[in-house]
């Protein structure tokens, strides 16, 4: 038998505001990609400032780069993420929310597949050093480790919400999930395998796809809401 259902009407719930917040980071991001892609020269130049800035940091920080390092590859590695998604999908499922299962399934392989379709357009070198602290695979643009924390962590934090979670637990995880947006962003910058326009474009697309998935579930809950309220009342 399964325990009681996530999702439940939220009639307050409306796509709209979701649905902007898409559009205006996908908006910025697309612009950060045409800029990328033109090599404007002050993005460029600050890509390259802060790049050696904290690179001549890293070189002489030995602890701080072995704790960013099992930050980036143990707990916000996009395998992690990923784990933690499927373990929200299977309880989700086994919770009988198998549509929102299937919308945070669907939403963390549309962020894959957007990341690396990027990756592989762009083509976009990763900062190259003498003295490296770490390396990394791949294409640069976007980050793949941003991206993939924000979508996780944003998918995970709906989830909580569409299953009731209370405020305090919800706000909680909200703030884990900032913390984690920011924090991979920066151990990537500091171990020095991206550009600060590689994090900033991988937030963005993970604020995106979030919002786009928010937006598209409630869009599309909403009618069967609407129905199974009208038969309730009907009998």
């Amino acid at each position: 038998m399964h325990s009681p259902t996530c999702a439940p009407p939220d009639r307050s719930s409306r796509p709209g505001p979701a649905l902007v917040a898409g559009a205006v980071t996908s908006g910025l991001a697309l612009v950060l990609l045409v800029l990328v892609v033109a090599e404007w020269s002050p993005l460029i130049a600050l890509d390259r400032s802060v790049a050696e800035s904290l690179h001549r940091r890293a070189v002489a920080e030995p602890g701080m780069v072995h704790a960013n390092r099992v930050l980036t590859d143990w707990v916000w590695d996009p395998w992690t993420m990923r784990a933690l998604i499927a373990a929200a999908v299977i309880t989700l499922w086994w919770r009988g929310a198998r549509h929102a299962a299937l919308w945070v399934a669907g939403a963390s392989l549309v962020s894959v597949l957007v990341q690396q379709g990027m990756k592989a357009a762009v083509g976009r070198e990763r900062p190259q050093w003498p003295d490296p602290v770490d390396s990394a695979n791949y294409a640069a643009f976007p980050s793949g480790h941003a991206m993939t924390a924000v979508v996780s962590c944003g998918l995970l934090v709906w989830v909580l919400r569409l299953c009731g979670a209370g405020r305090r637990l919800w706000r909680g995880a909200a703030a884990v999930a900032v913390v984690s947006g920011v924090g991979v962003g920066a151990t990537r910058l500091y171990l020095g395998v991206h550009w600060l326009t590689d994090v900033v474009a991988g937030v963005l697309l993970g604020v995106a796809v979030v919002a786009f998935t928010v937006a598209g579930y409630t869009a599309r809950r909403a009618p069967v809401e609407a129905e199974a309220e009208a038969a309730s009342r009907r009998g």
